[in-house]
């Protein structure tokens, strides 16, 4: 099989994007290709920033390709402030809340959900949004909020949950949303003088919803190259070959090596349903600050279902954990054992950061991986 990233394979069979042949060969081609020169590449998705670590990229590739951990975790990139508001609406008499259960381990200001739900808060793990709708039908005399954190790929389900909802008049239940758009924090990062980016690996979840458009910016407005690509050894090393050719040669370009999971136009039928129920506002993320138009609201006609404008909350003031750089790791201004508190003070298992937290964390994956 060739290992040219024209010629990826033509198959859904996962095995063949396992093959140890061609990832041997695609690591020989990286190699010869980089040499000795210095290439900064960015992993946007947590995914991959994970599925690097598990198969020991950053240990069979040029010490000078740097692959740099980007803001691909949404939570990790949730604003102390939004993760005090989460905490606020679960201290409210009568709420049951419901969440995804990396939320859970998050550290606010002074708490987290998890340490509320040991205090007596009813704080449900759920799988789904829609699980917290069963709950909402189930307990009619209390109101039910769903924590929603996310990126492009999740909030298709969220706009479906909210319209499902109003069809079965469940007025008990509502959606606390800080959910979040890539293409800004790409913009925000090519706008930071201190991180040097040649090249993006782009998400392969994400793009399955949007497409390749949204990422053209970053050729037209930055010179910058990005290869949206999926998780498996092959697709990452030849993502990333594709990405130092165009580095290299000067020409960038947006290109998918993902054609079994993204194409061009995206999923038009869930691009359409987002926009039926959502639509963008400026959002606050840690360690990029406030990005305009990057967070997605519920429209006014669904505005019963914004538990922002149900609730009348009273939020701590935002404090943010001492010695954490967790914003650096995520601007790839530093890798995350660079970080003083990187397994010394935080741990999986006693994190201080949302990095740390996570599965698909910056912080965890290098802990679990490599940076012990």
């Amino acid at each position: 099989m060739s290992a040219s990233p024209n010629r990826m394979p033509r198959t859904a069979d996962f095995a063949a994007f396992r093959d140890p042949d061609l990832a041997r060969e695609l690591i020989a081609r990286i190699n010869a290709l980089v040499a000795d020169r210095a290439i900064y590449l960015m992993e946007v998705c947590g995914t991959h920033t994970v599925s690097i670590g598990r198969y020991g990229f950053r240990s069979v590739l040029p010490e000078g390709l740097h692959l740099l951990s980007g803001p691909g975790c949404p939570v990790c990139v949730t604003a102390n402030r939004d993760i005090d508001r989460a905490i606020a609406l679960a201290r409210l008499d009568g709420v049951i809340t419901a969440t995804f259960g990396d939320m859970m381990r998050v550290p606010g200001s002074s708490t987290s959900l998890i340490a509320e739900k040991a205090a007596g808060r009813d704080i449900r793990v759920v799988y789904s949004p829609l699980d917290a709708l069963d709950i909402a039908a189930q307990n009619p005399a209390r109101e039910v909020v769903f924590i929603s954190v996310g990126f492009e790929t999740t909030t298709p389900a969220m706009a479906a949950c909210v319209l499902e909802a109003a069809e079965r008049g469940l007025s008990n239940f509502s959606l606390f949303c800080a959910n979040k758009t890539t293409p800004a924090a790409l913009r925000a990062i090519e706008d930071d003088p201190q991180t040097r980016i040649d090249g993006f690996l782009l998400p392969g979840h994400v793009s399955t919803i949007t497409g390749a458009a949204p990422y053209r910016f970053l050729v037209d407005e930055f010179s910058t190259p990005g290869v949206i690509t999926g998780f498996e050894p092959v697709d990452i090393l030849a993502g990333i070959e594709m990405l130092a050719r165009m580095v290299i040669s000067g020409a960038p370009d947006i290109k998918n090596a993902y054609p079994r999971g993204a194409h061009r136009e995206g999923n038009t039928v869930a691009q359409r349903l987002c926009a039926e129920v959502f639509e963008p506002c400026d959002a606050l993320w840690r360690g990029l600050g406030e990005l305009p138009a990057s967070g997605l609201r519920l429209r006014d006609a669904y505005a019963a279902f914004d538990a922002s404008r149900r609730f009348d909350i009273e939020v701590e003031p935002t404090v943010e954990p001492r010695g954490c750089r967790c914003g650096d790791v995520l601007r790839g201004r530093i890798a995350p054992g660079e970080c003083p508190l990187f397994g010394r003070g935080c741990t999986p298992e006693h994190p201080i950061g949302p990095c740390m937290v996570s599965s698909e964390g910056s912080c965890a994956a290098s802990f679990r991986f490599k940076d012990r």
